[in-house]
């Protein structure tokens, strides 16, 4: 049953009842009008200003919920010179990392006006920041999210504040100020992570590090060195390796360590994906994990928890400091601000499970 809507305005002297139900969509003139005052006020009230009177912005919030008013995201965008759009863009090999992001984001950017668009980029390319500059310029974002390693890219970041662009940069540790970075503690949690591997007896402990050129590689690694200088144990270079984040990489780090003499006793890994690589090799070798073998990963994704044994590893609070950086981006405008979105440094914490033990227990 169609229930009719009806309203009146003055019309010279004249009360005019109007009915809204035989009407199209109802548009910003129709607000204003039985507002009694100017779209320019109208789209004030959309737009959250803080430059009206309370009367006036519930006079106008009343008429739009009566006429079940929908604002035109296009042209809303045209008065902002903005789109309604939240980029993440990102040159980052490890897929989960990217999922994980995009869910924290996604979270807040749920129920609200704006949308996500991914846009991934080549890090390598000389053309890249005029490549970002045509995304940004065409795109028109309301904001965007960068994450590592191009996060830690300062002529990108300067790029987005010439072109007046709100960004958050994601990193392994502090890259801008508290509004335009979220961090995390890995140089800390890594340190103590290999601590843990100390404490069980472990002295020949082999380092899977992260890709070169990644602030989260460095951080980790300095983790791993701070750990067996403060037990007094020399860092071995032989026993360091480099991979990717992927599966792959992991497996060939493997095999290069495991052929070291003598072989390590435990392994970190710096990242979940590329410990399970470990695992491969060390049963593909009759090793068997943690009796002969160590390992610690880095993340707490799916997969630390999903093989057997399950991964110790590091638990890096990615969705937490993904749904910090949407609230930093649009936490006013959404209506969605929130004392997260004010928290620029996130901890990282172990998560012990059955892939560490003593040497040989």
């Amino acid at each position: 049953m169609l229930v009719s809507r009806t309203f009146g305005e003055w019309d010279n002297g004249r009360y005019v009842l109007m009915d809204m139900s035989k009407a199209s969509q109802p548009t910003i003139n129709d607000v204003a009008r039985l507002a009694g005052v100017s779209k320019k006020t109208v789209s004030r009230v959309i737009n959250a200003s803080p430059l009206l009177n309370q009367d006036t912005r519930k006079r106008v919030e009343q008429v739009i919920a009566e006429l079940g008013y929908i604002p035109n995201p296009q042209a809303r965008a045209l008065a902002l010179r903005r789109n309604f759009l939240i980029g993440l863009i990102h040159d980052n090999p490890n897929a989960q990392m990217v999922l994980n992001v995009q869910q924290g984001l996604l979270e807040v950017l749920r129920d609200t006006e704006f949308e996500l668009i991914v846009h991934p980029v080549d890090r390598g390319s000389p053309a890249m920041l005029e490549e970002i500059r045509r995304f940004l310029e065409r795109q028109r974002p309301y904001g965007i999210m960068l994450l590592p390693p191009i996060s830690e890219n300062d002529t990108l970041a300067a790029l987005c504040r010439e072109l007046g662009v709100r960004y958050v940069r994601m990193g392994s540790a502090p890259l801008d100020e508290p509004p335009n970075m979220v961090a995390s503690n890995d140089r800390e949690a890594v340190r103590g992570a290999v601590g843990h591997l100390i404490e069980a007896g472990h002295r020949r402990i082999g380092l899977i590090a992260g890709p070169h050129g990644f602030r989260s590689a460095i951080e980790r690694q300095h983790g791993y060195e701070e750990a067996l200088e403060a037990a007094g144990i020399p860092i071995q270079r032989t026993m360091i390796v480099h991979g990717d984040y992927r599966f792959e990489s992991g497996m060939r780090a493997a095999d290069r360590l495991l052929d070291h003499s003598p072989r390590p006793t435990a392994v970190f890994s710096s990242n979940d994906e590329m410990a399970a690589g470990v695992f491969h090799v060390a049963r593909q070798r009759g090793l068997s994990v943690p009796q002969e073998l160590s390992i610690i990963g880095f993340d707490d994704t799916p997969i630390a928890s999903h093989i057997w044994p399950p991964l110790t590893t590091v638990r890096w609070p990615i969705a937490t400091m993904a749904r910090a950086a949407a609230l930093k981006l649009v936490g006013e405008a959404s209506g969605k601000g929130s004392s997260d979105g004010d928290a620029s440094l996130f901890v990282s914490t172990l998560i012990r499970r059955a892939s560490v033990a003593a040497p040989g227990s």
